[in-house]
This record gives structure tokens, C-alpha cells and sequence, in this order.
């Protein structure tokens, strides 16, 4: 799903007298990523491969923050209040900011009005996993657990307002089972939390559950997107596997504050997708389950307030809470 063919959509800028002016200013001091999920994490693995690049590029130090909580909403309230002055960027996620809003009405910070959507870097899918000893080999074998041992199995998450916990709301629905929803502080601790017997499974990001599952720690059933990912190609997708017509994916994106300056966003975009371009960042995205995208602002913009409207009538459907 390559959106690439937008990389001259800022080139315009680059032969703007009036970036001549401003931009060689720009970066002169060391630029903020906040990322809205824990160290390990998806968006975190994300930045850090995006913020290795960029500060290459722009010659500044893109220094990652990690401001975990409340499903990604600490992080992207403290990017909504930052100076619009393109020292602040956030690692956005499709939890922080399709999820969140469904799940927390009366959030201090809006995700259209309070942000200016730069690019997609990637997207992925969340994986179904299982403990090792759990007596099942399939997605339909759990399910039928599941409802012979109704509300007896916990599915964890990353914190409420995470797509993983809204996949697994969704999965609950769509299955027709009663499994009880329990949050950690990160996905890479609710990975744990199944690895240790705490909760029976989980519906994670796959890029830092990965490594888990060929280790052989957790047992890996379905993706939850609508096709298999070549990451792990051998897993069926929850759809073809028994919940036909499942699907949810999470996109990692950069964002900053609203009224940063196009000549600065229009930099930072481009720096970005030169970035995506070359073989090395596709693999390394690859490598943890991800896949490039590389939209254009107004394509970032598009799947956000289509990801506002699916999540919102998930969590009407469900009943879903923040916990």
C-alpha cells in the first residue's frame, strides 16, 4: 500500500523564495517528537526510526519523548499546547487519535482542529496472540472456548482508548463472546501479561509482538487486517480464520501543532519521504510488521475522519468504556 506517488506534493516549496528565507532558519535548535505510547511500542519503534533519519536530514536532533497514558491522550494533549512553531511534533497513532476521541468525549484537545497531519509514515496490523498453553490452535477454536467458559477469559491491551483494546472490543462483538477487557501500561506489558498468564490473550501491534511470537513465547492465531501481512505471512487474517468481515489496522503518522507554518510542515514532509523512499527504512519498517505508506497531507487527513467514524460506532456498538 504504497501512497509514495505523492512525493513531489511539497516540491513547490523547495522553490518558494519565501522558504528561502525561512526555512534555512529552521531547524536551530533540537526538535521534539512526543510519542503517545510506550517505549517498545509501535509508535515508539516508529519514531525512532523516523527521528534517526530526520535528524540527518534537518541537522538538528530529533529527540523522542515517550508520554504514555490514557490511550495516547496525555501525549496529544501536551502536542495540541505546544508552540506551533515546528519544535514539537507527535508520533500519532490511529488509537490516539481515531480511538481515544470515541472512548473520551470530553478530551481537552481535538484531533482535526488541534493538529496539522503531515504524513502516514506506516501502517500495521494488530496480531491475535495466545499463551503457548492455551489448548487452542485457531481463532475459531478460542472462540469456541471462549463461549463454553463465558466471561471467564480476559483479552489485555495497551491501555484503554488503544487499538488494541478497541480491536478486541470489536472482535467481542463480531465473535459474539464474553471476554473482560483488562489494560496495561503499554502493549509491550500487556504482552507480558500474556506471556505470564495474567490475562488468556491480547490483540497487539504486531511490530513489538513479533519478535515474541518467533521466539516462541506467544502463539500467534490471526491479523486483524483485511489481508495476510507478508511479515508473517503463514497467519490467516481473524476474517478468514471465523469472524468474516473483521478488520483493524493502526497507522503510526506524524503531526504537529495547528498553525505550524506550511514552508516548515512542507520541509518536514519532504525530509520524511525521501526518508520511505529508500530500501533501508522499508526494510527496517518491514521488519517489524509494518508497512510504508507515505500519504499526502490531505490523504492523512481523509483516513483520520474515517477512522473517527468507524471507532465511534464501535465503541456505540460494543458498549466500550474507558476502564
Amino acid at each position: 500500500m504504497l501512497l509514495l506517488k505523492a512525493a513531489a506534493f511539497f516540491t513547490f516549496v523547495i522553490a518558494s523564495p519565501v522558504l528561502a528565507q525561512t526555512v534555512p532558519q529552521y531547524p536551530a535548535k533540537p526538535v521534539r517528537m512526543i510519542v503517545t505510547a510506550a517505549a517498545g511500542s509501535g509508535p515508539d519503534i516508529t519514531a525512532r526510526i523516523v527521528g534517526q533519519k530526520l535528524t540527518a536530514a534537518l541537522g538538528q536532533s530529533v529527540v523522542i519523548e515517550n508520554r504514555p497514558g490514557a490511550g495516547g491522550s496525555i501525549a496529544a494533549e501536551l502536542a495540541a499546547k505546544a508552540a506551533p512553531d515546528g519544535y514539537t511534533l507527535v508520533m500519532a497513532s490511529a488509537g490516539s487519535h481515531a480511538v481515544s476521541p470515541a472512548l473520551y468525549p470530553k478530551l481537552a484537545w481535538d484531533p482535526v482542529r488541534d493538529f496539522v497531519p503531515i504524513t502516514i509514515v506506516a501502517v500495521a496490523p494488530n496480531i491475535l496472540i495466545v499463551h503457548p498453553s492455551l489448548p487452542v490452535k485457531s481463532v475459531r477454536e478460542l472462540i469456541a472456548l471462549a463461549r463454553a467458559r463465558p466471561g471467564e477469559l480476559s483479552f489485555g491491551s495497551g491501555g484503554s482508548g488503544s487499538t488494541a483494546h478497541l480491536s478486541g472490543e470489536l472482535f467481542r462483538t463480531m465473535a459474539n463472546i464474553k471476554i473482560v477487557h483488562i489494560p496495561f501500561k503499554g502493549a509491550p506489558s500487556a504482552a507480558l501479561g500474556v506471556i505470564g498468564g495474567q490475562v488468556e490473550m491480547a490483540l497487539l501491534n504486531l511490530p513489538p509482538t513479533l519478535p515474541q511470537v518467533k521466539s516462541g513465547r506467544l502463539k500467534g492465531l490471526a491479523v486483524t487486517t483485511a489481508k495476510r501481512t507478508s511479515a508473517i505471512p503463514e497467519l490467516p487474517t481473524i476474517a478468514e480464520a471465523g469472524v468474516p468481515g473483521y478488520e483493524a489496522s493502526t497507522w503510526y503518522g506524524v503531526m504537529a501543532p495547528a498553525g505550524t507554518p506550511n514552508e516548515i510542515t512542507g520541509r518536514l514532509y519532504t525530509a520524511i519521504i525521501a526518508d520511505l523512499r529508500t530500501d533501508d527504512t522499508r526494510a527496517r519498517i518491514a521488519a517489524d510488521g509494518g508497512e510504508v505508506v507515505g500519504s499526502t497531507p490531505e490523504e492523512f487527513a481523509a483516513t483520520l475522519k474515517r477512522d473517527l467514524a468507524k471507532w465511534t460506532r464501535v465503541v456505540k456498538e460494543s458498549g466500550a468504556r474507558a476502564d
